[in-house]
């Protein structure tokens, strides 16, 4: 474990990069700080050992060890010890697609985040300030690799306010993901995958949101478009009639309307877009 402060910042001429880290550092004896304009930058603050405690948008939480929180730009704030021994780690971000980035992920507002078992958020940061101490020449967009690294790490192991991880929702379902993925060409409705699951169809739909951005029944098209497209391609020539029963579909203009939908073409040009020429 470090001993000393430690604090790099990077230019932000390289900001054509889509995503730059600002700066990153390491803080033995975190101080009293206070942003009433915040700070211009994504801000990564995580406590180490100790505590301390934290505000920002009228909400005041304790960032015990392994606790941190993501402050979005130009949020007010303020932190300050809460034991005699506050040590932390920090991360500054931003790049033209950052915003963009953590939409995708799903991270869309200042949180708190828990580290789990599955993923050390801080390990990540403390190999790049190794890193930087290493190396003579520095290279943002080594950087910026490690910060994508990290936020995916956030949106898959953290807990957010104190609710399961990604990580989590998704084991939980898992049972029912491989058994839809058995069943595509059945009529499975939401209450059989909750009855299969044990669970109610509002938490199965809770947890299928969580995981995958969507509800069990939008999972299972995808899971339907994923297997029609292997069938358009294979050298078997199945027919849309044929594709359209083993995939589940009510019928052949169903199956065309949504898989036009989903992927922007028709089964018929997919088809011609990956079918293999041969010359002879």
């Amino acid at each position: 474990m470090m001993e000393t402060k430690k604090r790099y910042s990077f230019s932000t001429s390289e900001s054509f990069l889509p995503l730059f880290v600002e700066s990153i550092g390491f803080n033995p004896n975190e101080s009293e700080m206070n942003r009433p304009n915040g700070y211009p930058y994504y801000h990564w603050i995580q406590t180490v050992e100790g505590e301390g405690r934290i505000s920002f948008n009228n909400e005041e939480i304790t960032l015990s060890k392994g606790r941190g929180v993501l402050l979005f730009p130009h949020t007010p704030h303020k932190y300050y010890p809460k034991s005699n021994h506050w040590s932390t780690i920090s991360m500054t971000f931003g790049g033209s697609a950052a915003e963009s980035i953590l939409r995708a992920l799903q991270i869309n507002r200042t949180a708190a985040y828990m580290e789990t078992d599955q993923g050390s958020f801080q390990s990540v940061i403390f190999k790049m300030i190794e890193a930087v101490e290493k190396e003579e020449t520095f290279l943002q967009l080594d950087y910026s690799k490690d910060l994508y690294h990290f936020l995916i790490m956030i949106k898959k192991f953290g807990q957010m306010n104190n609710q399961p991880s990604l990580s989590q929702s998704y084991e939980k379902i898992k049972p029912v993901v491989t058994w839809l993925e058995k069943r595509i060409g059945e009529d499975v409705r939401l209450p059989d995958m909750a009855r299969y699951a044990n669970m109610s169809s509002q938490y199965l739909n809770l947890l299928f949101r969580e995981s995958f951005g969507m509800s069990p029944y939008s999972y299972l098209i995808q899971l339907r478009i994923r297997e029609s497209k292997r069938l358009l391609i294979s050298e078997n020539g199945y027919s849309l009639k044929d594709i359209t029963k083993k995939v589940g579909f009510k019928d052949v203009s169903h199956f065309v309307a949504t898989f036009r939908r989903k992927e922007g073409i028709t089964p018929k040009k997919y088809r011609n877009l990956h079918r293999v020429s041969v010359t002879v």
